[in-house]
């Protein structure tokens, strides 16, 4: 798996994360990227190609994973706003009960949602309605924080 990052540069998220794909594809195959295809369910994906990949970006920045696996990537800002209110309606009983005993609010909220978008993306199901199902836990060693953002990356572990 290989994860990388870039500043937008004036450019749209879209075409940063499609620029940062291709120049990794490139620099990982040796190959020019092929086309990307869309799955029922707005999934990316290549076509004839053995590699997976994910973008996400945010304001001021685009990350992009490509594995050998199906991939998922979320990033939000460190310091982005997002209404607590929507912890009782977005995570599982055991994420409210590690919510509630978090000393930053915000943060555990950020930590679970880049969480939730990213297994979303793996599956290609994305996220639909309210996300309350899933058990992720806050020390969940697949996010970290990268240049202030909030970085999930979920494999496939089939």
């Amino acid at each position: 798996m290989v994860l990388e990052k870039r500043q937008l540069g004036g450019q749209s998220g879209h075409e940063a994360g499609r620029r940062l794909l291709a120049d990794m594809y490139q620099a990982y195959t040796g190959k020019p990227a092929p086309a990307v295809f869309t799955g029922k369910r707005g999934k990316p994906y290549f076509k004839d190609a053995d590699l997976y990949f994910s973008i996400s970006h945010t304001r001021e920045m685009v990350f992009c994973v490509l594995s050998e696996k199906a991939v998922g990537i979320d990033a939000e800002a460190v310091d982005r706003d997002i209404k607590i209110s929507l912890a009782e309606k977005i995570l599982s009983p055991k994420e409210m009960a590690q919510f509630e005993k978090a000393e930053d609010k915000r943060l555990a909220l950020l930590t679970f949602w880049v969480l939730k978008e990213a297994a979303g993306k793996c599956t290609g199901e994305g996220i639909n309605g309210y996300p309350n199902h899933t058990r992720f836990s806050l020390d969940d060693p697949r996010v970290q924080v990268i240049d202030n953002h909030l970085v999930a990356v979920i494999e496939d572990e089939g």
